[in-house]
Parts: C-alpha cells; structure tokens; sequence
C-alpha cells in the first residue's frame, strides 16, 4: 500500500478534507517532478561532485503558483545559474490547469456568458475567476470566429445552399432571430458551411451581403443555388452570381400546395407532384407537369398556374443524373440546421450575438471537419460532367 492510499484511508476514517490532501500530494509531485527535470537536464545529482566545473549547476528556484480543481498549487521552479534550463512539466505563462481552461473554453463556445462561467467556476472549484482572466482564456476561441468569417473559400462551386433557421436571442428581449446559412459542395463532392448572418428576420437583403462576402472571399463560379423560393432571392442571386442556375426547392412547393388544398385532396395532390420532380428526364418531367396542371386546374386553378409556370422547379435536371436527388430540394441543408436547433435548445437563450456567434461557428467548424473529405452521394460519378459544366460557364 502506496503513501497516498495510507492517506486516502486515514483522511476517510477521520473525514478530513480529501481535496487538501489530493492537493497536497499533487504539489509534491510536481515540486519533484521538476526538480527531476532539472537533474536530467544538468546530468548530475544534487551535492555530486560530478557537477564541479561543468560549466552549469543550480541556481535556486522561483514561486509560482497553479490553480486546479483542488486548489492552488504551490510551487518551486528550479532554475540553472545559465539559464538554459526550460521546463517541460508546466506550460509556460499558465495560472490554470489545463482541464480548466479547456472546461471554460467548451463552455464559451456553446454560447454561455462570462458571468455564467466564472460562476459555475466559482461552485466547482472553489476560486473565483475575474471577467478579465475569463476573457483571457476565451480570446482564443474569439479569434478563431473572426478567422471563420474571413476565411478564404474555393473559387468554385457546384452547388449552394441558402437556408435560415430560428434561434431565440436576447438583445433587450428574447426573440427568435433568424440564423441565415449557406453550405457549398465542391465540385469534388465535398462541402462546407460557407458563411452566415444573424438578423431579426429572413430577408434578402441579408442574402446580398452574404453572397457578396462569399465573392469578397474567392466564390467566383457557381453552377446551382437552391433555396426555398424567398420572394425576390432568385433576383438576389443574379445580382452577385449572375450565371448560376437556380432551383426552388420542390419539398417547399409540396408543402406549400398541402396548405393550400382541401385535407381530402392533400395526399392525391401531393403525389401527383412527386411525379413532377421524381420522373426519369426532364421530358418526362413536362410531361407530368402538364397532366397534374389540366387534372386540377377545375378544382385549384391558381394553383395549377403557379406550378405550370414555375420553370424554378425543373433546373435540377440539367444536372448529372447521380446528383439529382441532392439538388431539387434544399434537405441537406435543412437536415443540418435542425441539429443547429436541437444544440440550441441546450441553453435557454443566447445573452448576445456574440454569444451565438461562438456557438454557431463551433458548430460549422464540427460540420466542416467532419464533411472536409467525404464524398456528397453521387459527386464522384458527376465530377467530370461538372467539370464541362463549369468550362461552359467560363467560357
């Protein structure tokens, strides 16, 4: 049986403070630790006579002190009289331990306050920790936010998607604000969140000045954007990337066509529409188009008009067959923002923006890593077909 489980008993048996004595017995152990370094360092023992003339020898020690989650460690670090002597045990400049410092950081980037740390710090460990330290220790985490947005991007594209979500937000209330993202395949198949922007409510404005960061930072060709069909978005859209094609997601029209028909029609009429954007070609997609515009123009005329002439709703098929499914609904995107929302539920509400920026871009950069060398279904057999696309396009 070790010292320290001799302790560990004998402070049990009479209920002494187990956090002094692990405190304790952390101290020592690097007290000795470094002064072990230095030995390795010096290549002699203490008082050996080995060490005379050798041009190098000890040379006292100065305090530092280390705060853990069981208290302050006090300690001495040895030095050398050359001062060559660099020791490896404790990372430089550091008054924390690093589990802390990687405790505040995780929960800054999930978007919680300084003041909600520093006190949750408080009731864990005991010490509190001022804004100041805080701030500190988060500003790493900040700085990379701002690399985020500054971020060069690829000069091409193959597809965009432009979606918003809502996140409640506290400014001087808490409303739901809408959280507008764009999420890019390559032409390799690959993708990535691209950018985004907080706003009261989805608007196209927003829109423009996204797209034209994406532009700012290196987005020069893209061949598709897929949206929901924001009224004016499509205009938006041209105005930066004049020559991209666009497609109206066709899950949104679906929808939309359910709330605007009888609860007795919802079923017939939206499988008819699946017919539209699930057919073989593009001819046969007409032709679906044409049948579902005469079977219900007696029954929802406007309605039948609407779809007759949304030419929107077809782009998607002058794309690679392999790729099609990805391209004629806005799924993808939506699939990645309703994980945006099920993280956002965690907390109640965000204080600030930039509380939210820290959680949505540590969110992305998750997203990114994950996706930066996984093949989107169907790209691999596209790429050269792309390829041609985008040579049509420059050309």
């Amino acid at each position: 049986m070790n010292n320290l489980t001799t302790d560990i008993l004998q402070t049990l048996a009479t209920k002494g403070d187990l956090n002094e004595l692990f405190r304790s017995h952390l101290e020592l152990a690097v007290n000795t630790l470094l002064r072990t370094e230095l030995t390795a360092f010096l290549e002699y023992d203490k008082y050996d006579r080995v060490g005379f003339h050798s041009g190098n020898s000890r040379n006292g020690s100065y305090d530092r002190t280390v705060k853990t989650e069981y208290g302050e460690l006090h300690l001495q670090i040895p030095r050398d009289r050359n001062g060559e002597f660099k020791q490896q045990t404790l990372p430089a400049y550091k008054r924390t331990n690093g589990t802390l410092e990687e405790t505040v950081i995780h929960l800054f980037q999930k978007g919680i306050t300084m003041s909600e740390i520093a006190d949750l710090i408080e009731k864990m460990y005991g010490h509190h920790y001022t804004p100041q330290t805080m701030s500190n220790m988060t500003k790493v985490f900040t700085e990379e936010v701002s690399a985020f947005k500054k971020r060069k991007l690829n000069s091409r594209y193959a597809v965009i998607y432009l979606d918003a979500t809502y996140i409640p937000l506290k400014r001087k209330t808490v409303e739901k604000e809408a959280i507008h993202i764009a999420v890019g395949i390559r032409p390799d198949g690959t993708k990535e969140v691209l950018g985004y922007a907080i706003a009261p409510n989805e608007s196209t404005v927003t829109w423009k000045e996204i797209l034209e960061d994406l532009s700012d930072r290196g987005v020069k060709d893209v061949l598709l954007f897929v949206t929901d069909g924001l009224k004016g978005i499509k205009d938006t859209i041209h105005h930066v990337f004049p020559q991209a094609a666009y497609q109206h997601c066709c899950v949104h029209v679906s929808r939309n066509i359910s709330s605007k028909v009888r609860v007795a029609d919802r079923k017939e009429i939206c499988e008819d529409f699946k017919t539209i954007y699930q057919a073989d070609s593009r001819e046969t997609a007409l032709e679906a188009r044409l049948a579902f515009s005469e079977k219900w123009r007696s029954s929802y005329s406007k309605l039948a008009k609407s779809i007759l002439e949304n030419d929107n709703l077809l782009t998607f098929y002058d794309f690679p067959l392999s790729i099609r499914r990805s391209l004629y609904s806005t799924n993808l995107i939506e699939s990645f923002n309703k994980q945006i929302k099920k993280y956002s539920r965690r907390k109640e509400q965000f204080q600030n923006e930039e509380s939210m920026d820290r959680f949505l871009v540590s969110r992305f950069d998750t997203y990114n890593q994950k996706f930066l060398t996984r093949i989107h279904r169907g790209f691999q057999q596209a790429e050269a077909e792309l390829e041609k696309m985008f040579e049509r396009l420059t050309n």
